[in-house]
């Protein structure tokens, strides 16, 4: 992530694997998956998941919402209060599907209010600084105080760093030298974002719309 070279080897299709294989190149997989989806739930409405962003406060936790659903960053934000969500609508093979991303507040004083709102999430995104190793220390515990309100083995996990481009490449990978072994004791997926640049924020957004929709399938 920070400037590493990185060897991509390619092997060779193994010979074994035809298309016919893949349920997508049939040609009712869409059909078969909404079927399923919906005899599951009983409606063909929208399908929806919650995210929940948690984080000390002026992390960049706003930041990274408006960039992961808007595409664009603003310097001028307040720090939050209480709770707010922002919602992100697409569709995956025909299904429309809703993510509601929770903004939580980063002040003690608001702790009480934002963790009612911990309840029912599928996604726990603990944020810290980059540039502030301080905030890193603090990211178990808000992970912890989101776990108490849901059912921990359900719930995909994610440690990001922000603020990547106000760090030197070597400081980042000192950072996230502890960033790593961080995420290994909360069980996490280990990710370094710039949501000024928005540096890898898709291809984060990608793995989050990923984790939730195949969860989704899994209760189909």
């Amino acid at each position: 992530h920070c400037g590493k070279t990185v060897k991509i080897i390619l092997t060779p299709i193994l010979e074994w694997y035809t298309p016919e294989a893949c349920l997508q190149f049939k040609d009712n997989f869409h059909a078969q998956l909404r079927t399923a989806c919906q005899q599951s739930t009983g409606t063909a409405g929208l399908k929806i998941s919650k995210v929940v962003v948690v984080g000390d406060v002026y992390v960049g936790k706003t930041s990274l919402i408006h960039r992961f659903c808007k595409d664009r960053f603003e310097r001028d934000y307040k720090a939050t209060i209480g709770v707010d969500f922002e919602m992100e609508r697409f569709e995956i093979v025909g299904i429309p599907y809703n993510l509601q991303i929770w903004d939580t507040a980063g002040q003690e004083k608001f702790k009480c209010i934002a963790s009612a709102y911990y309840r029912g999430a599928e996604v726990i995104i603990t944020v810290f600084d980059l540039a502030d190793i301080q905030t890193l220390d603090h990211t178990k515990q808000w992970l912890e105080d989101a776990l108490r309100e849901n059912e921990p083995n359900s719930i995909f996990v994610f440690l990001v760093g922000t603020k990547k481009d106000l760090v030197s490449d070597a400081v980042c990978e000192r950072t996230e030298l502890d960033a790593i072994r961080f995420a290994n004791d909360m069980q996490a997926e280990y990710w370094s974002v710039s949501a000024k640049t928005g540096k890898l924020l898709q291809r984060l957004k990608r793995q989050v719309l990923q984790d939730v929709f195949l969860s989704m399938l899994g209760r189909c």
